[in-house]
């Protein structure tokens, strides 16, 4: 069985190291002497975002996090994309596809949403509300990774609404960089 948390945890401290150094990641994801790992796991992702945030300036946080996107169903998800693709002739035509619809994505004024009615991190289903959108950087950093990939283009996905931090809906919008349809 897969644990959430310890998967959470590396990426993290991966994210971090890969910026900064090992003992500033083991610091803000386990402290000095491990007294954040009986944290359970709503308070260590409140606490960890607090440590992280404090450690680094916003650019670097949001960084940090969205290198932490797991990947968990990408394959899947990218044969989706594909498949739309291949059958559209534009990024409206894309995004208006009923199942692309179903999917979360829509059009709007020339640019392109995804959005959920829930929050999709496992991670969060006990957690009430966040105190600033870091930890949701992850979806952000999933997204940009996943659309790259099927639009074979540089992508920038910014995090517009977030469920955990009181919105209806979380509401990203992608930005595709010199894709020719």
């Amino acid at each position: 069985m897969f644990d959430i948390r310890k998967i959470q945890e590396q990426a993290i401290l991966n994210a971090i190291v890969n910026v900064s150094n090992q003992e500033t990641a083991q610091n803000i994801v386990f402290g000095k002497n491990n007294e954040f790992s009986s944290e359970d796991n709503p308070t260590w992702v409140k606490n960890t975002m607090k440590r992280l945030e404090s450690k680094f300036d916003e650019s670097s946080a949001i960084k940090i996090r969205m290198n932490c996107q797991c990947g968990y169903g990408m394959d899947e998800k990218l044969i989706f994309l594909n498949e739309l693709i291949s059958s559209s002739s534009s990024l409206e035509e894309f995004a208006n596809n009923e199942r692309a619809k179903a999917a979360g994505l829509s059009f709007s004024n020339g640019e392109l949403f995804l959005q959920f009615p829930f929050c999709p991190c496992p991670m969060l289903a006990d957690v009430d509300k966040l105190n600033s959108k870091t930890w949701c950087q992850c979806t952000t950093g999933y997204s940009k990774v996943l659309f790259e990939k099927a639009f074979n283009c540089s992508v920038d996905v910014d995090l517009i609404k977030s469920v955990k931090m009181g919105d209806d809906i979380c509401l990203m919008k992608i930005t595709l960089q010199d894709h020719l349809w």
